[in-house]
């Protein structure tokens, strides 16, 4: 095989001989029947596909057939012009893969085979190649119209924010919702877009009808995923009630637990079929290991920049470790362009934005001016979505990566550089590695992506997937807390029985809140000793907490509910200081100015002199992540399950509980008046949601905000500058 993709892509026109011998090749592996021989035939095909102008003319039928056979129906249809069916059995094959719902939309052959299974209501369990097409078959199903309320589930914001503006053609007969206080519609189907989070903290979901859940390997305990146990818990509250339809989707996995597909009536379907292929290129022949480390990676990044200048203009993903590595290699690549004197000035309204709501001094700024990003999950969502869509409509030529892009948004990169051998402190494995190398080359639009390796990629091992709740070795409390006690298996029924002495209406609460039950428990503990203290005033507040208010919650959580472990801060009340300073300047700039004055304060005026960009870039990189990290989910979820639980002890206690509910709302909807919090969360950047608040009556519903904009844009965004316009326009 390798030689004759290796001939294929030599760059020069093959011989009628030579096009003709390797196509009856290929149509003997097809003829055998045998899932290896035709993984040969599709590499060689899709190989062929992608120099199509140098294979000759009067091949093309013959390649057309083959083509054909092996079911590449969006590639048929995509270049109809050269590659003609002749018979009528070829059309009637290519019209039957043909979508019931979406208009002029042809499936490749395995894409036909699931579309079936699930419009005929069977549970699907799918594990399949980055490019196979799997989310595809979730609009065919929303419009097809089959199930009226559908749950979606999806790791991150930035992936359901994808799908919502992919699903939103459909909104006359689905409301789309995505986040826990918008209410379900009566007159029409739901569309429900949220993370496992929300989910359980959904409270009056109506009657589900099918549940799918992306990435499902985040279910497994044994990966060690921190949503593990949120995801098993979503599961068990939408299938232990309703009894709803599934699809899971999944990359790369060879099997999950035991007997689970059996008692949920469920196909697990595995694919090594896709329409693009991957060269794997390993650069590591060329770099000497045996070196210091300091040296190794000078060595790699010349080698990298070289590559990136040699790539030129093909989209190229380069994946790091961690985000202060891909922000340190993003701005060498910069000044080695510089120094090249190969930089191109890239105008991007993005920078317009960041230059007046952020800092001209942010190197992004620059990056972006010469067509590279950075990519990581500290960046505000509206930025990171920004970069996507700048990169996928080729306005950027690199991000700089960390795992938040190989796992959580999907691009049009048709390079991949695995240039870190590490997730964080871990080691990637063959499933990390899969799953990075299956971001190069997207379906549709290319044919073969390429990776390349400046580590040595993992051996190859098998993936088998748990399901905790089922499978039950190991399961968290957390998990077995929810599960049926029917269900049950014998190793953890005395732990289950120990979790179920806990007071009725206290464990309702606990698992409720969906966190460590040990850590809710010791917190009730220290609640019910406080409360009858000279402490009951610092337990029970409600609308506005004050500094002890703020501290005492954050105390109780520690180590209860989250440890600091970095994430920008080092203690506890460093956090209380930066949350303190947020809540009262609704500014995340005032925390930038605070990092950056105090990295100052502790070096020499020349040092700080020479390195103040430096230090200015971090304390926006810190001070953004803080915002991600603690502002805009840990502190919100902390002080929701602490106000439960001081809720239940003040009524045991005959005292009168206090309110976090003001506050929590606040700073979740980031200090934005209710009504438009809608707003921030499909993308829109706050610079602009500010400037209606005073513009959009504060009695209207999320539907009716978003009908008032709708109806008089051009009157409400005057004043507002390209960008966030540009960003309203993307959202509606």
């Amino acid at each position: 095989m390798i030689d004759y993709i290796r001939r294929i892509n030599q760059g020069t026109p093959l011989s009628y001989e030579e096009s003709f011998y390797i196509a009856r090749i290929c149509s003997i592996k097809l003829s055998k029947r045998d899932n290896e021989e035709q993984s040969v035939a599709r590499k060689i095909v899709i190989h062929i596909l992608n120099n199509w102008n140098l294979i000759p003319s009067e091949t093309y039928p013959i390649w057309t057939d083959i083509i054909e056979a092996l079911g590449f129906y969006p590639y048929l249809e995509k270049n109809k012009k050269t590659m003609v069916l002749e018979t009528f059995s070829d059309k009637i094959r290519r019209e039957s893969h043909l979508s019931e719902y979406l208009p002029l939309i042809y499936m490749h052959k395995e894409q036909k085979v699931l579309s079936d299974y699930l419009l005929s209501g069977k549970n699907v369990i799918v594990s399949a190649p980055t490019s196979f097409g799997k989310s595809l078959l979730i609009e065919e199903i929303v419009a097809s119209k089959k199930y009226n309320n559908i749950v979606i589930i999806q790791p991150t914001l930035a992936l359901l924010d994808e799908t919502r503006l992919k699903l939103k053609k459909y909104s006359s007969s689905y409301k789309i919702i995505v986040r826990t206080k918008q209410s379900a519609a009566t007159d029409k189907g739901n569309l429900f877009l949220l993370t496992a989070e929300r989910v359980m903290e959904y409270e009056l979901l109506p009657k589900i009808d099918l549940l799918i859940i992306d990435e499902f390997y985040k279910m497994s305990l044994k990966r060690i995923d921190d949503r593990s146990d949120t995801l098993n818990n979503a599961f068990l509250k939408i299938i232990g009630k309703y009894n709803s339809k599934f699809y899971f989707l999944g990359p790369n996995i060879d099997g999950i637990t035991d007997g689970f597909a059996q008692k949920y009536n469920a196909i697990f379907y595995k694919s090594d079929y896709s329409l693009v292929d991957c060269n794997v290129v390993d650069m590591t022949d060329s770099i000497d290991f045996s070196k210091k480390n300091t040296e190794i990676e000078h060595e790699k990044c010349k080698q990298l920049f070289e590559l990136l200048d040699k790539l030129k203009d093909e989209q190229t993903l380069i994946y790091c470790s961690s985000p202060a590595r891909a922000r340190r290699f993003a701005k060498m690549y910069l000044g080695h362009l510089i120094a090249k004197n190969n930089s191109t000035d890239y105008s991007l309204a993005l920078i317009k934005w960041i230059e007046l709501n952020i800092s001209k001094k942010w190197s992004l700024v620059d990056l972006l001016s010469h067509g590279i990003a950075i990519h990581d999950g500290s960046l505000q969502k509206h930025i990171g979505a920004s970069i996507i869509k700048y990169f996928n409509e080729k306005k950027l030529r690199c991000i700089f990566c960390t795992s938040t892009i190989i796992e959580g948004v999907n691009t049009s990169a048709k390079n991949v550089v695995l240039f870190d051998g590490f997730k964080g402190n871990k080691a990637i494995d063959y499933f990390d590695y899969s799953n990075i190398k299956g971001r190069s080359g997207r379906l549709m639009e290319h044919y073969v992506g390429c990776i390349y390796n400046f580590v040595k990629a993992p051996t190859k091992e098998s993936v088998i997937i748990d399901i905790p709740f089922f499978e039950q070795n190991p399961v968290s409390d957390e998990i077995l807390v929810n599960i049926p006690k029917r269900d049950l298996k014998n190793n953890v029924k005395q732990r289950y029985n120990e979790l179920y002495k806990i007071p009725s209406k206290l464990l309702d609460i606990i698992k409720r809140n969906g966190v460590s039950i040990e850590g809710q428990i010791n917190i009730f503990d220290k609640l019910n000793q406080d409360i009858n203290s000279d402490m009951y005033g610092v337990v029970s507040w409600s609308q506005i907490p004050s500094w002890n208010n703020m501290l005492y919650v954050l105390e109780l959580a520690e180590n209860n509910l989250f440890r600091i472990d970095n994430h920008g801060v080092y203690s506890t009340k460093q956090l209380v200081r930066y949350l303190d300073i947020y809540r009262k300047s609704k500014n995340i700039m005032e925390i930038v100015k605070q990092i950056y004055d105090y990295k100052l304060s502790r070096v020499q005026s020349e040092t700080a002199k020479k390195n103040s960009i430096k230090y200015y870039d971090e304390s926006i990189e810190e001070a953004f992540h803080i915002y991600r990290h603690w502002f805009l989910f840990t502190i919100p979820k902390v002080f929701r399950v602490v106000e439960s639980l001081q809720h239940y002890v003040c009524e045991c206690n005959k005292k009168k509980p206090g309110s976090y509910s003001y506050f929590i709302q606040q700073l979740e909807n980031d200090f934005i008046a209710e009504h438009l919090s809608i707003l921030v969360e499909f993308g829109i950047p706050i610079s602009a949601v500010r400037k209606l608040e005073n513009k959009i009556p504060r009695s209207l519903s999320d539907d009716e905000v978003i009908a008032y904009i709708q109806k008089n844009k051009d009157q409400l965004t005057l004043d507002w500058i390209p960008y966030e316009k540009d960003k309203l326009n993307q959202c509606f």
